[in-house]
């Protein structure tokens, strides 16, 4: 039985990925940032953690929650979206909330989360990212704050690999998804696109270590 830490599972990707390993006979650690979603969690199966990925010190308190562990698989699938183009400045709050949860978040979960992937054999750490964090073939600048996000979290990955040689750390587009952000006109569904990261995940080698991934494993050529 395999460790899996889901972070970022209160809805949508993150809680398919409690679904579906909780279904395959997996442990699951997953958090949420409230009682709603934490009860969610609770109800597949799962041991739910708080945790607010935007707040530094709800997310520095994650390694004390999980002192001892040795996880096999870890996914950071927390994100937030805005659409606006390049033609409005982003407010403050704007960028402040999507670069927190995107980026942040991540580079400080990686020192916590790391060391445990690490302690396990074959550990996999996976950020969800998107395409649209390419700089390579950019067609428009809709939700330019968003993509700009994207690529500084594809970025932190490929940076944090160096220092977490055990580990394979990945970041990992789920594709375009039918869910609140992706809308009802994406052709892939939610279950479609967390079963295919989850095959990826599975055939994860070192040469893939550092990559920017699509959901279906094959990497993104210049990024």
């Amino acid at each position: 039985m395999a460790t899996v830490l889901v972070v970022g599972a209160s809805r949508g990707i993150g809680l398919e990925f409690v679904r579906q390993y909780r279904a395959a006979g997996e442990r699951v650690i997953a958090t949420a940032r409230d009682d709603a979603g934490l009860a969610r969690l609770r109800d597949l199966g799962a041991t739910a953690l708080r945790v607010d990925v935007a707040q530094p010190a709800s997310v520095s308190g994650l390694a004390w929650q999980l002192d001892g562990e040795k996880i096999d698989i870890a996914l950071y699938v927390a994100g937030a979206w805005v659409t606006a183009d390049a033609r409005t400045p982003p407010t403050r709050e704007d960028f402040d909330r999507l670069m927190h949860t995107n980026v942040l978040g991540a580079m400080q979960a990686i020192p916590q989360v790391a060391p445990l992937v690490e302690a396990a054999p074959h550990g996999r750490f996976a950020f969800i990212t998107s395409e649209m964090g390419r700089i390579r073939g950019v067609d428009d600048s809709m939700a330019w704050v968003y993509r700009a996000s994207k690529a500084a979290l594809n970025m932190a990955v490929a940076a944090a690999q160096h220092d977490y040689p055990r580990a394979i750390l990945v970041a990992l587009s789920p594709g375009w998804v039918q869910t609140n952000m992706g809308g009802a006109a994406a052709p892939l569904t939610v279950d479609q696109s967390v079963a295919g990261m989850r095959a990826a995940l599975d055939g994860l080698g070192p040469q893939h270590k550092g990559a920017f991934l699509d959901h279906d494993g094959t990497p993104f050529e210049g990024w």
